[in-house]
């Protein structure tokens, strides 16, 4: 697997940019494509898109910082989401969400080391009915327990050891 560049990453993003500005409103499809090539939007990545579009960094670090799909950290391969709406709360998704951060010695907010996952506590995701409620990545899963999503993860786990045994055969 070939990683690419900062460089290379940074010309991707210019490619994207000066595509977007021949639309109106080129700054939130140039911040999804900053999103999904360098992983985050730090402050540098800001600057950059602040220069290419003439937009003030103020304004994009509002905008980064206000839609939770934008993080200014790398969030993990795999991103699991808790929800801890009052439905999901009620419900037991405290007991999830603890279970989840014994199991990946992580806290909300933080990734793993290995960039693998990333732990989010959310707020109500509308799916209420189905209470509680997680997501791995986009997916979610109702009617959560402890058990079934450490059974998930283990299952995530496990396909990531076995790619990685086969990547190094």
């Amino acid at each position: 697997m070939c990683q690419k560049t900062f460089e290379e990453k940074l010309a991707e993003l210019d490619a994207c940019i000066e595509k977007h500005q021949k639309s109106p409103g080129p700054l939130m499809p140039t911040l999804h494509d900053a999103q999904e090539i360098f992983g985050a939007i730090p402050l540098e990545i800001q600057k950059h898109i602040s220069k290419k579009l003439g937009v003030s960094v103020a304004h994009i670090n509002g905008v980064v910082t206000f839609y939770s799909r934008f993080s200014l950290t790398p969030k993990g391969k795999y991103i699991i989401s808790v929800c801890m709406g009052t439905a999901c709360y009620v419900k037991g998704a405290q007991a999830i969400l603890d279970a989840v951060q014994s199991e990946l010695k992580l806290k909300p907010g933080e990734t793993s080391e290995d960039g693998l996952f990333t732990l989010e506590a959310t707020r109500c995701i509308g799916a209420c009915a189905l209470a509680p409620v997680y997501s791995i990545n986009d997916e979610i899963y109702g009617g959560g327990t402890s058990k079934k999503i450490l059974e998930d993860l283990r299952k995530i786990i496990k396909a990531e050891e076995e790619k990685n045994d086969q990547n190094k055969a």
